[in-house]
């Protein structure tokens, strides 16, 4: 049997997946109401890291049947989509350490990575973070300046500070800018040609916002991920 590696797991978002009483079927059983539709679960295992498995092994079965390629048009936020794509990931550091962030590279700069016209930005707990080590950029400054906390040189600018505040929930429930996603991206671009090429991953998200395309820049999704394992 194939063994996935993964690079990031939610159990917040596993915990989601909530039973619902009213519709147990069976003794031992379990209906799970989710927000793309119900799962059916057995009794979970003795072991806590087999339940776990079992329970994202059938969370992942059904989104493997409902939820929608991330560079689709229309996506609204609260659905759920799937994705493949080189991914870089990075944390931050002071009042946002907790935030990891995840971005694909920058269209063209990979040869092997056919761009889909559809930016991906993946926003997280580092806590879900399993055996890997992000790259950590400077903090994120609430001022634009120049001077020391930026990143490599490139300072993240105000708009970049709104928006993590609101990926982070302190802002909630006022939901992130486009500028400032666009910011925040900017400022993590800047950082690519100094960092080892991405690995190709794969996974499962729920939607933040789907920004569309400027004319200087391409549609980008924002999510929050279930799941980032490297690809096979």
């Amino acid at each position: 049997m194939a063994l996935r590696e993964f690079i990031y797991l939610s159990d917040a978002k596993l915990r989601q997946f909530l039973p619902h009483p009213r519709r147990l079927r069976r003794p031992g059983a379990l209906r799970l109401t989710t927000p793309v539709g119900g799962i059916d679960l057995d009794a979970p295992a003795g072991d806590a890291d087999s339940a776990r498995g079992r329970q994202l092994a059938q969370v992942v079965g059904h989104l493997e049947e409902s939820a929608r390629w991330f560079a689709e048009p229309d996506l609204r936020p609260g659905g759920w989509v799937w994705f493949e794509a080189p991914l870089l990931y990075f944390t931050l550091r002071d009042a946002d350490r907790d935030l990891v962030l995840f971005t694909d590279p920058v269209p063209g700069t990979d040869p092997q990575y056919p761009a889909p016209g559809c930016r991906l930005l993946l926003h997280g707990s580092v806590r879900h973070l399993l055996g890997v080590i992000p790259v950590p950029v400077g903090g994120a400054p609430l001022v634009e300046y120049g001077g020391g906390g930026d990143s490599g040189g490139t300072p993240f600018i105000t708009a970049a500070g709104r928006v993590v505040r609101a990926l982070t929930g302190t802002d909630a429930p006022a939901p992130p800018g486009a500028q400032g996603v666009r910011d925040l991206l900017a400022a993590l671009d800047a950082l690519q040609p100094d960092l080892p090429t991405a690995p190709l991953t794969q996974g499962y998200a729920r939607v933040t916002a789907s920004l569309p395309a400027t004319a200087n820049a391409p549609r980008c999704l924002v999510a929050s991920p279930l799941t980032v394992e490297y690809t096979p």
